[in-house]
């Protein structure tokens, strides 16, 4: 118990991993060292999608309750959530990507943000994401809109940012936690009967943009997110990523494109996959060409081969809807 006989507030956790290395371990271990006495940590989930690097095995961590989940294909990060999430029964769930690490009072600074009186409404909370040399990352965004697109795709957003918003927030945006659009899925803390209720993560999202469909869902239900500037997490960022090379950049394409019909106008959602091949397109493959990369434009045309084959297969209804 904590303070005058309180019990902490319990969480458990879901790590999605896929050929992560010895950052997995490193994870585990921060949780295992991290102070939980404002919260609790019951049931860690290990669900590994069928990783060829052994990341997953010997993964035993004193003092923690462990549950490895062992897929025999890659199920996508959505679904290998929600198969982590059917396990667990604790007040929250904390979905953690495997290539973060918490600092020792991360859980601490969560646990007695949830006790306060500007808890009861939010049902989502993400922390402050840092680098390695403790400067803050990127933590959380606005919710995507054309604007918003277009002004990441062409750079507008610098020049003209109160026509076309940056995605991201900066850090001198968030000196300080306050509720904002959706925080970033690194460090994932939900309320469990909120998950419940949603039902989960959307599975239709592969890889990527699941975390922001389901914060806009929260928040047409009255819930907020919520940035906890007080509580860091390192990221080291795009270890599982970098292995995919042009899939991982097709994914996410397919998953903004996913997101956009699903709740823009249908004209702006046609305008994105028009501006996604005519515009951005031509942009990633000359910045390839200047930087003399093959391997970019190798990466690009993959991604966008696979994006319209999904387009085709998969959505040929939805876009003429």
């Amino acid at each position: 118990m904590t303070g005058a006989g309180r019990r902490p507030t319990a969480v458990d956790i879901v790590i999605v991993n896929w050929n992560t290395g010895d950052y997995l371990r490193e994870c585990l271990h921060s949780i295992a060292r991290t102070d939980r006495s404002e919260l609790s940590v019951g049931l860690v989930v290990v669900v590994d999608n069928a990783s060829s690097d052994d990341s997953a095995r010997a993964l035993d961590v004193p003092g923690l309750r462990l549950r490895v989940i062992r897929n025999g294909r890659n199920r996508g990060f959505a679904a290998a959530c929600n198969q982590g999430a059917l396990l667990c029964d604790a007040d929250y769930l904390l979905f953690l990507n495997p290539d973060t690490r918490l600092y020792p009072d991360t859980l601490r600074a969560a646990g007695a943000f949830l006790r306060t009186e500007a808890a009861r409404r939010v049902g989502i909370c993400g922390a402050r994401i840092v680098d390695a040399e403790g400067r803050t990352a990127i933590s959380c965004s606005r919710f995507p809109t054309l604007r918003v697109v277009l002004g990441g795709m062409t750079g507008l957003y610098r020049p003209f940012p109160g026509l076309f918003p940056p995605h991201h927030l900066r850090a001198d945006d968030i000196p300080s936690g306050r509720s904002v659009d959706q925080v970033i899925g690194a460090f994932y803390l939900v309320r469990r009967p909120l998950f419940v209720e949603l039902g989960g993560f959307d599975e239709r999202y592969f890889l990527y943009f699941e975390e922001v469909d389901f914060a806009l869902r929260a928040s047409r239900f009255g819930w907020a997110s919520y940035f906890l500037a007080d509580a860091r997490v390192y990221h080291a960022e795009h270890v599982s990523s970098d292995k995919t090379g042009g899939r991982g950049l097709g994914h996410l394409l397919c998953s903004r494109t996913l997101y956009a019909f699903r709740y823009w106008p249908r004209r702006d959602a046609r305008v994105l996959v028009a501006l996604t091949l005519l515009v951005e397109l031509p942009g990633r493959l000359a910045r390839g060409g200047l930087r003399r990369s093959r391997s970019e434009i190798k990466d690009t045309a993959v991604a966008y081969r696979e994006f319209v084959r999904w387009l085709l297969r998969s959505n040929r209804r939805m876009l003429t809807v």
